[in-house]
């Protein structure tokens, strides 16, 4: 299995007042940016529902508290949107709703992905945890999609028809994961890196790119793998 074993800090933001009933604009901290007609605190996540739905419904994005970067008031959204449940990402449209698997199945799919490429399962989920924070319709501003946030392109280079399906965008995730392993001579950091930034940034640099949001993106996968393993760890001396 590949691992790692680097350790960094984790910052957190304010927690977010419980419910809000006019229309926002959120901004994540991986980038992510959508309109929800409210939110609700559900523990120490926070819930973002979509226009069209109501409360309780499963139309919504839940993520950390703390993986809230901004949230902005815009009002109304417009009836057209209201009507048809769907609010707005820059840069691309919400996922159709999707069931987001059980802790159960996305251990499984892990798990099975991760056999067949000989990756460590903790390190596919850090990598989920940091690309979509394990929200099976996220679409990125770019346009990537998915819990693995596979850009179409690659997405379709790795045989994933539907993105949005969970075990495909892992097992195509992980194949694509595999390759920059290989790559990179498993270097985790740098295939983490060509993950985020491309292989022909971490080529022209010969090294992790000097791009701040893929210097915070590597970092942000291996302290949450090193988090894993840690409680992997004291779990097991309980």
């Amino acid at each position: 299995m590949r691992l790692s074993a680097v350790g960094f800090g984790l910052a957190m933001l304010a927690g977010l007042c419980p419910v809000a009933r006019a229309a926002e604009h959120v901004t994540l901290k991986n980038g992510f940016e959508l309109d929800c007609v409210r939110r609700e605190a559900v523990g120490d996540r926070v819930r973002l529902y979509l226009a069209g739905e109501a409360l309780g419904s499963s139309n919504y994005f839940e993520v950390g508290a703390d993986a809230v970067a901004r949230v902005e008031e815009i009002g109304d959204l417009p009836q057209a949107a209201v009507a048809s449940g769907m609010g707005a990402v820059k840069g691309a449209a919400i996922a159709p709703v999707m069931n987001a698997p059980t802790k159960a199945e996305m251990h499984e799919m892990l798990a099975h992905a991760g056999a067949a490429h000989h990756i460590d399962e903790d390190l596919l989920a850090s990598v989920v945890r940091a690309e979509s924070d394990g929200q099976v319709r996220a679409v990125s501003r770019t346009g990537a999609r998915g819990l693995m946030q596979l850009m179409p392109g690659t997405a379709s280079e790795m045989g994933v028809e539907d993105a949005f399906r969970a075990d495909q965008n892992i097992a195509g995730g992980t194949a694509y994961l595999d390759a920059l392993l290989i790559r990179y001579h498993d270097k985790v950091a740098l295939a983490l890196a060509a993950y985020n930034a491309g292989p022909g940034a971490v080529d022209r640099y010969h090294g992790v790119p000097p791009y701040r949001e893929t210097r915070e993106y590597v970092a942000r996968v291996i302290r949450e793998f090193n988090r894993r393993k840690q409680m992997a760890l004291v779990t097991r001396a309980q």
